[in-house]
Formats: structure tokens, C-alpha cells, sequence
């Protein structure tokens, strides 16, 4: 994956992330575990693009 994709796709999640946080009424303790959750998706998927992890299509969820 070309490094420019990379940083494109980290800019578009910090925007929307911040609109969420600035505009979407929710209380502090939602908003910070949504923030987790985004950091950590996208931590996993930088380390899945960069192939530290590994392929992530062998992960299944459920059944």
C-alpha cells in the first residue's frame, strides 16, 4: 500500500473523528470510548498494512 494512501486514510479518520466529537452531542464517556475503539482499529489496521500483523482475513468473529 503506497505510503500517500496511508496518510490520506489517517486524515479522513481524524476529521471525522474530530466532526464526531465537535457536532454529535453524546456524553464525555461515550465519546472517549469511541475514541478508543477508533484508535485501536485503526492501530491494527496500520499494523495490518504494514504487514506487522500479519493478514487479518484469518480473523473470524462469531461462527
Amino acid at each position: 500500500m503506497p505510503l500517500i494512501n496511508v496518510v490520506i486514510v489517517l486524515i479522513v479518520v481524524g476529521v471525522i473523528l474530530w466532526l464526531i466529537n465537535q457536532y454529535i452531542p453524546m456524553d464525555r464517556k461515550i465519546k472517549s470510548i469511541l475514541n478508543v475503539v477508533v484508535v485501536i482499529a485503526v492501530a491494527l489496521w496500520l499494523l495490518s498494512a504494514f504487514g506487522v500483523l500479519g493478514s487479518m482475513s484469518t480473523i473470524h468473529v462469531g461462527n
